[in-house]
């Protein structure tokens, strides 16, 4: 199938795990949102680093030490243009996109004993806002730091009924989006239901009330084209393992005004300027958030990764994944029972699928289904408010990446009418 210059028989023949049989059948990977499989050359990337050219970065003079910085700042080089950022030292390493927004909630919890950092210090009186359908990652970091420093946790709700159900309610955002509000932390694309939000329109609203914006583009990095200058965000992250990147490797972004002005996340080697046994002062971003040794062959295969998309194009993929997700909505209707849980139509939305079949719980279907050789995911998705908002206890999830193909969304449909025929006898 070829969709937009996209050849996807050809892409998938970049990736080794997808030629393996689970159950006596062929594997039909339909758990990308959860973690995307990994092209060859990301294999190879991070096994060549190891084999050939491994030594701490930063650290030494000496020739491997010389090629393997050379390879991790080339890394950042790499991750810098992906997002069009201004500059280089607006990136920072992190083990995931957790770690990331973690990263961030400490730092302002920390702002007010920070000199320079007071103007982004919070307190009683302060609001932090979220959205209904933020990942567990986008939600506890920031409760935390309301109970730390006595501000107040607002959230955006999500529609469930009618032609805006699985999306934000619009007239909400300029309700919680207050002069109060100091932080407006939400996803671009929902994991939990395939919602892309109106990134510009939340942005916009944020800044006319002199909020900080942060961007959870996790569920985004992989599918869609990122360009934080365009999209005028104050920080961005995600995480390499969905990317077709490795795992322990995640990616924040900031505005370099902000991280300069931000205390640092961990103390510790590399993220200080000059240390002395009366006080210590602290490098510059993106060094200062990026304490002890590093996950070197994780950012070098990130590197790689980055590579890889850039060269399908970023465009091509959006364009592909809109039709396979299209085409996977239409053929779903098919199925006795079966629910969308978000939005109904593909406008605006990303290329995950979360669905529940009456009578059958999620976890039964995913159980059933990989037996046919088939791997969704049940559960929350790490949503859980999205679950209480609908007033399901989980769903079934099929999400999808640039190597799936039409026909794998057809076993589906076909594992899945086998699944609501059994529970229906």
């Amino acid at each position: 199938m070829t969709v937009g210059g996209l050849d996807v028989e050809a892409v998938r023949k970049d990736f080794p795990i997808l030629a393996r049989e689970v159950h006596g059948v062929p594997l039909v990977y339909l758990d990308s949102a959860n973690s995307a499989q990994k092209p060859q050359v990301v294999i190879d990337a991070e096994a060549d680093l190891y084999a050939n050219h491994y030594a701490n970065v930063a650290r030494a003079v000496h020739t491997l030490g010389s090629e393997v910085t050379n390879a991790y700042e080339g890394a950042r080089d790499k991750v810098a243009a992906f997002l069009n950022a201004p500059s280089r030292d607006e990136v920072i390493f992190t083990r995931n996109i957790t770690e990331a927004l973690n990263l961030l909630a400490y730092s302002f919890s920390n702002a007010s004993t920070f000199p320079g950092a007071e103007g982004l210090a919070l307190g009683p009186g302060d609001e932090i806002v979220v959205t209904e359908m933020e990942h567990h990652s986008n939600i506890v970091p920031w409760q935390q730091l309301a109970q730390r420093t006595g501000a107040t946790f607002r959230w955006i709700p999500v529609d469930t009924d009618g032609p805006n159900a699985g999306r934000l309610q619009d007239a909400m955002i300029d309700e919680v989006i207050t002069e109060r509000t100091k932080i407006v932390a939400f996803a671009y694309v929902s994991n939990a239901l395939g919602t892309v939000n109106p990134v510009k329109r939340i942005v916009e609203r944020a800044r006319s009330v002199g909020a900080v914006t942060i961007l959870d583009a996790a569920q985004a990095a992989p599918h869609l084209p990122l360009d934080v200058q365009d999209l005028g965000v104050d920080f961005l992250a995600f995480t390499g393992h969905k990317v077709y990147g490795p795992t322990g490797v995640g990616v924040l972004w900031g505005r370099y005004d902000l991280l300069a002005a931000l205390p640092p996340f961990l103390g510790g080697g590399e993220m200080i300027e000059t240390v002395s046994m009366e006080g210590s002062t602290f490098a510059a971003p993106p060094h200062r958030f990026e304490a002890g040794t590093p996950m070197i062959a994780q950012a070098v295969a990130l590197g790689t990764a980055i590579d890889w998309l850039t060269e399908l194009g970023l465009d091509r993929v959006r364009e592909y994944e809109h039709e396979i997700t299209g085409y996977a909505l239409e053929r779903l209707q098919a199925v006795p029972g079966l629910t969308v849980i978000g939005p109904a139509d593909n406008v605006d939305r990303g290329a995950t699928i979360s669905f529940t079949i009456d009578g059958v719980h999620p976890h039964d279907v995913a159980q059933l289904l990989d037996e046919y050789g088939i791997a969704v995911r049940a559960g929350h998705h790490c949503a859980r408010p999205v679950c209480v908002r609908y007033g399901i206890p989980a769903t079934t999830r099929a999400s999808f990446g640039v190597y799936t193909t039409t026909d794998e969304i057809d076993q589906l449909v076909v594992g899945l009418s086998k699944v609501a025929e059994m529970f229906a006898r």
